[in-house]
């Protein structure tokens, strides 16, 4: 038998080929640009000939390009729905998922046994990690993260619009110890979680305290540490209002509840723009958004 080249160059040639861009094709493989570069130029020196144009740092097919694409791709694709299918159903059915664990506990998993229902098969590797767009393709599927807009070269799906919450603990809302006007924060130490660290900015605008002060600060990367921490009576957490709603706890309440404050930042499930065609990935996504969760 012939010996062929490396599967990983082969691979790069038919990434870069059909999605056009050298910068998206090292995304979907999650490589960098010169290592997916390198590869291409190892399969060219293998087959002695050129596959693309190179055009002002760009990669066009050439006539060379366009037979080896043809020749090749439909036995990869084979190759790969082979390797799906030796690798067992529930390989197939499995979604690595990076999700802030606030949502995960508060709103994903009370609902997991609806899609197990529906969708037996689909299983669910759970990841709490930071940056997770930038891990995307390489380690995870998909994210359910926390923003004010998305990278476009990613597909983003936004699942919601809140508001912002100043949540404190009860004996805050009556009695001796209330907090009765926007001003009193200056008295407090005020909680913020940094994925949404200009929401209290915004707060203040909206109550007509722009330079308002509070005695400290404390910065949280954990939204139940965030609303544990306002029980306990260590600070006022700012949030968005479906944390405290899905929270129920009774040690806990809102803070000047007559004026609405729209907060800049939303869940937005994101993925890769190729990667729904995961089936179970598609599932997943199709299931989120159906279930309003």
């Amino acid at each position: 038998m012939r010996r062929l080249p490396p599967l990983t160059a082969l691979e790069a040639f038919v990434q870069v080929a059909r999605t056009g861009s050298v910068k998206g094709a090292a995304e979907e493989l999650a490589l960098s640009t010169p290592a997916l570069s390198r590869r291409i130029q190892a399969l060219e020196r293998y087959l002695g000939m050129l596959l693309f144009d190179r055009k002002h740092q760009q990669l066009e097919l050439n006539h060379d390009g366009q037979r080896l694409l043809a020749e090749i791709a439909p036995a990869l694709d084979a190759l790969g729905a082979a390797v799906e299918t030796m690798t067992g159903p529930q390989r197939q059915m499995r979604v690595r998922l990076s999700v802030l664990p606030l949502f995960a506990s508060q709103r994903l998993l009370p609902r997991l046994g609806e899609l197990r229902a529906a969708h037996p098969g689909i299983h669910l590797d759970i990841d709490t990690n930071s940056n997770a767009t930038a891990r995307l393709g390489d380690g995870i599927d998909a994210a359910i993260v926390v923003a004010t807009d998305v990278d476009p070269s990613f597909y983003a799906q936004q699942l919601d619009d809140d508001q912002i919450f100043l949540i404190a603990a009860r004996d805050r809302l009556h009695g001796p110890r209330a907090i009765r006007e926007p001003q009193d924060i200056s008295r407090e130490t005020v909680l913020i979680h940094r994925e949404m660290a200009t929401n209290f900015d915004r707060w203040k605008r909206a109550f007509d305290v722009p330079d308002l002060q509070p005695a400290a600060i404390d910065y949280y990367d954990s939204g139940p540490l965030m609303l544990e921490a306002a029980a306990q009576g260590l600070g006022i957490a700012v949030m968005l209002g479906r944390h405290l709603e899905h929270a129920q706890d009774p040690r806990i309440g809102r803070l000047f509840d007559y004026k609405r404050v729209p907060s800049p930042y939303r869940y937005f499930f994101v993925c890769r723009q190729r990667a729904l065609e995961q089936r179970p990935l598609k599932i997943f996504h199709d299931w989120l958004i159906a279930a309003e969760i």
